[in-house]
């Protein structure tokens, strides 16, 4: 599936190339028996209240830009990180920033590896990694787990709620540092919430979500949200409604050039 070079190379289409293999040390994370529900993170409001301040361009625009001490709100550059991870059953180097001006970055955290809900989400996602790829977009999981754990996981059938081969990495933070700067660390277990980030080729959040341990994503969402992103990015002056899909009727946001779009449907 992919080749190996000396120095570190961002995943690519149609070759995806990643450094060589790290000599790693990192212990495995023990597996946590209890998961109960966390309170929400206080880092993931929102500062809709700054909206009325923004000048009239601005909110022509529709997109709201956060400020630095509120990462990762949407609409901020999304931390930062350089970590080990796991792809064809090697041991790579994944670091985010590398992304920038070449692809977007579907970012998802899952709370831990040999577990329930997490395989059906982390298998999904690798089943539909060809859409993702025709749209530019980049895929990454990731979890506290080791490189070690990930990789027996990869190597565990598919019947035996293992994962099978994937195609994109599976990123390890031991140190829950990622976890932690991205505002989805349950502090008093040590693992994640599931949370879904969405980052643009500039290297921005443009969409988040965070479930609950016990509930799964949807590929079909992300994809559409990725889609929509896409679109609106390319025709600054639209907007795209509920449920908007490829080919359908965007909105002009213009109390008199909406009207074309309401007096459609």
């Amino acid at each position: 599936m992919a080749s190996l070079t000396s120095s570190t190379t961002l995943i690519s289409s149609p070759s995806r190339v990643f450094p060589p293999k790290s000599s790693l040390s990192s212990p495995s994370v023990s597996f946590l028996g209890t998961l109960s529900s966390p309170s929400a993170s206080a880092s993931l409001r929102s500062g809709f209240a700054r909206r009325s301040s923004l000048s009239s361009s601005s909110r022509r625009s529709f997109a709201i830009k956060a400020q630095a001490d509120d990462l990762p709100l949407v609409g901020n550059k999304a931390p930062d990180f350089e970590a080990e991870a796991v792809f064809d059953q090697e041991f790579i180097k994944v670091k985010l920033s590398e992304y920038i001006g070449k692809k977007y970055v579907v970012l998802f955290f899952y709370p831990l590896d040999f577990t329930f809900v997490c395989p059906t989400e982390i298998t999904a996602f690798s089943d539909r990694y060809s859409e993702f790829e025709n749209l530019n977009t980049e895929v990454l999981g990731v979890s506290v787990d080791s490189v070690f754990s990930h990789l027996a996981w990869v190597q565990t059938d598919r019947k035996s709620g293992g994962l099978g081969d994937l195609n994109y990495p599976l990123v390890s933070d031991v140190t829950k540092s990622i976890s932690k700067s991205f505002g989805v660390l349950i502090h008093d277990q040590g693992i994640a919430l599931r949370g879904l980030f969405i980052i643009d080729k500039e290297g921005v959040i443009q969409h988040s979500t965070i479930n609950n341990l016990g509930i799964g994503r949807s590929v079909d969402e992300t994809m559409r949200t990725l889609q929509a992103l896409q679109y609106i990015q390319e025709n600054p002056d639209e907007v795209c409604p509920a449920g908007w899909k490829p080919g359908e009727k965007s909105m002009k946001p213009d109390p008199k050039l909406s009207k074309e779009y309401f007096s459609a449907i």
